[in-house]
């Protein structure tokens, strides 16, 4: 079996983190790595001092520069040291991690591994099928797992528990990840999702929750081991503001609505545009009508390449999404139109508009959702 090292990420840390490690040696776990994430040499100096003394790799930030940076940090030096790196498992130094359950996540780690296979390239293909031999390796990672604590127990800080349940659920809704502890720091992470996290964005608390959205773009399963819930002191030394550092996943839905804007008003302009080139030239049907389809072409275009590229960021065939986007664009406008006429007819009098708004925002959503899930994957 290979190596799986312990990060503990740490900044003023008290003695509970020697007691973490002291614990950690008694049952031979590790190696382990702890990261001192800038702390006050003066003042917490003596504890790096110890869990060195007790065998563990510390390695230094001159200043504090988050938990994210010293997770990568963390990550750098695991990957340059063992080369037969399964992955790491990184728990916290507050002792909010029980041994029992970092050895569960180690062996959760174990069962899911990254693993290589290897095909014939594309290239390869259209030179000569018939001889060729080059292959590619194609990575299939492992799972990311996740020691995921119980927020319905009595003894859960507020808290805690609040902006635990707000970010799942926002996360499930927007995202589409349905994870029951997105805050916690107990998690085993294998040797090639390490080595696309040194790059990835976030240096504090936020590049937790980046690891967990970049699970989704990579289809990486996350595999879930119940832990115990252990808060000390109340939890009053956390420094996680579950609006702050999970605007990534709000950033999704964002530059929905940004997207659908700005396509509206490119289909504005280009109906403009095109009204005046056309509105003298001889047609069998109306300028408008073919103003408008121009207009929509180029903005169905523009809103199609967007979401792809920058929203959804889409994995599959482009080929493939745009005949998908084609078919969602085709379905909303024909649901928008026979649901408009629909409930106008039930309540006379009314003005289309204020029927149309409603319907159109209800198929906005659905139009994410769809989009989400159906348009832009492999």
């Amino acid at each position: 079996m290979g190596i799986i090292p312990i990060v503990i990420p740490a900044y003023e840390p008290d003695d509970k983190l020697i007691g973490l490690v002291e614990n950690l040696n008694s049952e031979n776990m590790g190696p382990l790595v702890v990261v001192n994430d800038g702390s006050d040499r003066a003042q917490y100096g003596y504890i790096f001092n110890r869990v060195k003394e007790l065998g563990a790799a510390v390695l230094d930030h001159a200043v504090n520069m988050g938990k994210g940076r010293g997770l990568k940090t963390a990550f750098n030096y695991c990957l340059n040291e063992w080369p037969d790196l399964v992955g790491v498992v990184t728990a916290d130094s507050d002792g909010q991690h029980s041994i029992e359950d970092i050895k569960k996540c180690i062996q959760a780690l174990i069962d899911n591994p990254d693993r290589f296979s290897e095909s014939v390239s594309d290239s390869d293909k259209s030179v000569d099928e018939s001889d060729s031999e080059s292959t590619e390796s194609e990575i299939q990672y492992g799972a990311l797992v996740l020691g995921c604590r119980d927020f319905n127990q009595s003894d859960v800080p507020l808290k805690s528990s609040f902006g635990n349940k707000t970010t799942s659920r926002v996360m499930k809704i927007l995202v589409g990840l349905s994870i029951s502890d997105t805050q916690t720091g107990l998690r085993g992470i294998t040797r090639e999702f390490m080595k696309f996290l040194l790059t990835e964005k976030g240096e504090r608390f936020e590049f937790e929750t980046n690891m967990l959205l970049a699970t989704k773009d990579l289809g990486i399963s996350i595999v879930e081991v119940p832990i115990r819930t252990i808060y000390l002191e109340g939890n009053t030394g956390t420094h996680f503001n579950p609006i702050r550092d999970s605007a990534m996943i709000y950033a999704v839905f964002f530059k929905f609505i940004f997207s659908s804007l700005s396509s509206s008003v490119v289909d504005a302009l280009m109906f403009m545009l095109a009204c005046n080139m056309t509105r003298n030239v001889p047609m069998a049907v109306s300028y408008i009508i073919v103003s408008t389809v121009i207009a929509r072409v180029v903005s169905a275009t523009y809103n199609f390449l967007v979401n792809y590229k920058v929203v959804f960021k889409g994995k599959g065939s482009k080929r493939k999404a745009a005949v998908r986007y084609i078919a969602l664009a085709l379905i909303i406008m024909f649901l928008s139109a026979t649901l408009v006429d629909m409930f106008h007819g039930f309540i006379p009098g009314v003005l289309e508009i204020f029927v149309k708004i409603p319907v159109d925002v209800l198929l906005f959503f659905m139009s994410f959702f769809v989009q989400r899930e159906l348009v832009y994957k492999d």
